[in-house]
């Protein structure tokens, strides 16, 4: 077995169980167990879903939080990551499933309110480079909310501001975005997310994303039509761009706030993880290692067409770098692991085949699954 001893642990979150920080963590204790002379690095990573500013804070920056309005409208406390001047924005934090109570959807009138107070404050604090990173929302909305909390103005036919969620966009009328904040045009933005699904129609934001948050059938025949509104209305406001985003790589991600952040933000789309492993030194980290570990709570299907391990894989290839992978579990056959750049995988249901009790006790499960690793890697 060759004699690797120089380890880069990048894996993202077990959702449900661990942040990424905290599987970096175990795999880490994990190792010097079995291998005490390894030189251990981590670089928790995220693709800009949930855990996206915990992976920028274990890279080095710094959080900052503030009070902003929630998918349901009720305040929330959520945080931004900056360095310098260049801010991670995580949509989740403010729009996210997770804010939601248990069991409780609300697909027609979830709000992107808060990412757009998450945005302002993150300019107030001097960013100059936004990173949005987008996934796990609960909302539906066209990213109508972010636009209204930057300033811009969607109103009904009574000159009101329609109220929050996707289905009252359905009453819009008029749009301005002249009052957009000035900073946004001096700011660069990069739509950080993992899917390229355009804003309406059958690949949706509303058909593809929709059920996922408690859209029934009608619900997504409303919410389609919304948001085919809101271009319409858009375009007698600012010009055929607002139906060229609308049909562009991103806008459907994340309920449509992609749409609103090509269109509002002139942002670049690309790939979450690309643009997370940038922004956290992957390059620099590759450099000083000869193994890397990464992993997800579900290697499958998903994984391969743009999550965190994948992204890994491919940037650690590109390097001439080995990858194996840790997991909650894995759905996916060794051929699709290879084909990703991860020689192998090790699931926690390996060692314990109740899936129940690998959620209830990841982190000594992963410590475990870890030592196997060691034992057969380095």
């Amino acid at each position: 077995m060759t004699d690797t001893r120089r380890v880069l642990i990048a894996a993202d979150k077990f959702k449900g169980s661990l942040t990424a920080p905290e599987v970096a963590e175990h795999v880490a204790a994990g190792i010097r167990a079995a291998r005490p002379a390894a030189e251990v690095a981590a670089l928790p990573v995220a693709d800009g879903g949930d855990g996206t500013v915990d992976a920028a804070v274990a890279a080095g920056f710094s959080p900052v939080e503030a009070e902003v309005t929630g998918p349901l409208g009720l305040p929330v406390l959520a945080s931004f990551a900056l360095r310098g001047d260049v801010a991670i924005v995580e949509m989740a934090q403010a729009a996210g499933l997770r804010l939601l109570p248990p069991f409780t959807f609300a697909p027609m009138t979830a709000t992107t309110y808060g990412t757009g107070e998450l945005i302002e404050a993150a300019l107030d604090a001097g960013a100059r480079t936004v990173v949005l990173g987008v996934g796990g929302s609960a909302t539906t909305d066209g990213g109508a909310g972010m636009l209204a909390a930057l300033g811009a103005q969607l109103l009904d036919v009574d000159g009101d501001p329609v109220a929050h969620g996707g289905g009252p966009l359905r009453e819009l009328v008029a749009a301005d975005l002249s009052g957009l904040d000035p900073r946004l045009k001096d700011t660069e933005f990069v739509l950080a997310g993992d899917v390229d699904n355009p804003l309406t129609g059958p690949l949706g934001a509303a058909a593809v994303y929709g059920p996922q948050k408690g859209a029934d059938p009608v619900d997504v025949e409303t919410l389609d039509a919304a948001l085919t509104n809101l271009v319409r209305v858009l375009e007698r406001a600012v010009g055929a761009r607002a139906v060229e985003c609308a049909d562009a790589p991103g806008a459907g991600a994340a309920g449509g706030i992609g749409y609103a952040a090509l269109l509002g933000l002139n942002a670049t789309f690309r790939p979450g993880i690309e643009v997370l492993l940038d922004v956290l030194g992957f390059a620099a980290a590759l450099e000083r290692a000869s193994l890397v570990i990464t992993g997800e709570g579900s290697l499958d299907e998903q994984t391969l067409h743009g999550k965190a391990p994948a992204g890994v894989a491919a940037a650690a290839r590109a390097a001439g770098l080995r990858t194996v992978a840790v997991c909650g579990r894995l759905a996916i056959g060794e051929d699709a692991l290879r084909g990703a750049g991860i020689e192998k995988a090790y699931p926690l249901t390996s060692v314990e085949p109740d899936v129940a009790a690998c959620i209830e006790n990841a982190g000594p499960l992963l410590e475990r699954v870890a030592r196997l690793l060691a034992e057969e890697q380095l």
